[in-house]
């Protein structure tokens, strides 16, 4: 073989093996978003349909129920258990429940064996629920489904006793109960008053509100039926809501928005805290009802109850990244996990369907895991994470 031979031969391996190196510096790792979790989440949820509290487990073998616990202490009385939030220390956890004759209650529950820890009467319907970051109060609001439409309340429980401390009178058919990250304002919305309701927690009383109605957006100080708005507020909730029907309020994690749900009008309104004003209305799907941010403050997730679906918004730019399909009707619920990467929702379903809780990816945007719970799932909370179960 000549020297001319060999060294063409050297050459040509050369460049093939150059050619190989950037194929293979060129063709992607397979995306880390896809690697299952190193790690189980866990969550709770509440079952209006047969009061049930689910502990879900979520891993790399999929979701599935760790344990369900009954509430109620009458077996022939259901109890409805909506709203479920958890103590800041991770030891307890509290259940709103609906049904009661007449009144709701509120439950306190240990998180290691689900043993009760008390419980205290509150008004008509207690619905979203959530406890002040230094864990001495629930804020409970009084939904009221019955009888004439006039204005309902947020119960204040002082959860060391269960006792109730405060009945803050707020809106009609108040709902969607949420802390700024500080706990001194509290915020709820009123379904059919078409406003979202500011509450100063120092002082456990209304201190502004805003009109979520599409062209007339705007903030007053007091409470809706106070001042000035009164009689429009009035008129919205005697011909049955206005143009938003909110039905939750999720304040951005720094606590300088605000982000209302509009059921009716299928789009969240931002509000700006410091000026009291509309930033922006950001479209989402067809009855956008639940709402959770994440923590970076970089999504926002929500629910379309009617869409069946679950819209992933880019908080940055205010558009829709993704609307996830769910597997049943009626999307209820969402809570994140602590890490921001998976999303949990539940799925109220209908007629003799169980429940369902869907783990969607926020990474990949897409659907991971799926377990059945209780009829009618509506309340989740994220509670851990912990070392993978065997």
């Amino acid at each position: 073989m000549t020297v001319r031979r060999v060294l063409c031969l050297a050459v040509g391996y050369w460049v093939m093996l150059h050619a190989a190196a950037r194929i293979v510096a060129q063709t992607p790792a397979a995306p880390p978003d896809t690697v299952p979790p190193a790690v189980d989440y866990l969550v709770f949820v509440a079952s209006e349909g047969n009061d049930r509290i689910a502990l879900v487990r979520f891993g790399g073998a999929g979701a599935r129920v760790e344990r369900a616990t009954k509430i109620g202490r009458n077996p022939t009385e259901p109890v409805g258990p909506h709203g479920i939030a958890l103590s800041p220390d991770g030891r307890s956890y509290f259940v709103s429940t609906a049904h009661g004759f007449p009144n709701g209650a509120l439950w306190k529950f240990s998180t290691v064996g689900d043993s009760l820890q008390g419980s205290v009467t509150l008004g008509a319907f207690p619905a979203t629920v959530q406890i002040s970051p230094d864990g001495l109060y629930a804020y409970v609001v009084n939904f009221n489904l019955h009888g004439a439409m006039k204005p309902s309340s947020v119960s204040v429980v002082y959860v060391d006793d269960m006792a109730e401390v405060a009945r803050i009178t707020t809106c009609v058919m108040p709902h969607g109960s949420r802390f700024n990250a500080k706990g001194t304002k509290h915020y709820s919305v009123c379904m059919m008053d078409d406003a979202l309701v500011e509450i100063d927690t120092r002082t456990m009383s209304v201190s502004r509100r805003f009109t979520l109605g599409k062209g007339s957006e705007h903030g007053m100080a007091g409470a809706p039926g106070s001042g000035h708005g009164a009689h429009d507020m009035g008129a919205t909730a005697q011909h049955g809501g206005g143009s938003c029907s909110p039905t939750w309020a999720q304040p951005s994690a720094d606590g300088r928005r605000v982000f209302v749900a509009c059921s009716k009008a299928n789009d969240v309104v931002e509000v700006d805290v410091a000026a009291w004003a509309l930033t922006r209305r950001l479209p989402a799907g067809d009855g956008v009802y639940n709402l959770a941010a994440t923590r970076d403050g970089r999504l926002l997730v929500g629910t379309n109850k009617r869409g069946r679906s679950v819209s992933v918004i880019d908080l940055a730019t205010g558009k829709e990244l993704a609307k996830v399909a769910t597997a049943r009707q009626l999307p209820s619920g969402v809570a994140i996990s602590g890490d921001d990467r998976y999303a949990f929702v539940t799925v109220e379903g209908v007629g003799a369907e169980p429940g369902t809780v869907e783990v969607i990816d926020l990474r990949t945007l897409e659907p991971v895991a799926t377990v059945d719970v209780g009829q009618q799932a509506g309340g989740i909370v994220f509670w851990k994470t912990e070392p993978a179960a065997r």
